[in-house]
């Protein structure tokens, strides 16, 4: 459930900067990290030999990170609660009737 019925402007917009926040930190983590694996695999000789496994895998998890931020950003799951919420009121008051 989305939880904004309960919360407050300040509390969403809290949450909202902190999500913002973690994309941001991960994405930061994937580009240094990355860069400095990449460095390690090409300076040992030989070109690039393991350094993109790393990359291919975060990347994937990174992708999923930023997709849920987007996805929430887009209120879209908030959209669909309040749709499931009042067609599940809406088959409660027809049952009742």
């Amino acid at each position: 459930m989305n939880g904004q019925a309960t919360s407050t402007p300040e509390e969403r917009a809290r949450k909202r900067v902190k999500e913002r926040t973690d994309v941001m930190w991960h994405v930061s983590a994937y580009a240094i990290i990355n860069a400095l694996l990449w460095l390690i695999d090409i300076g040992q000789g030989g070109g690039v030999d393991w350094a993109f496994w790393p990359t291919i895998g975060w990347g994937v998890g990174l992708g999923f990170h930023v997709a849920s931020y987007m996805i929430d950003e887009s209120g879209q799951e908030g959209r669909k609660y309040e749709q499931f919420l009042a067609e599940e009121r809406a088959k409660d008051e027809h049952e009742r009737a």
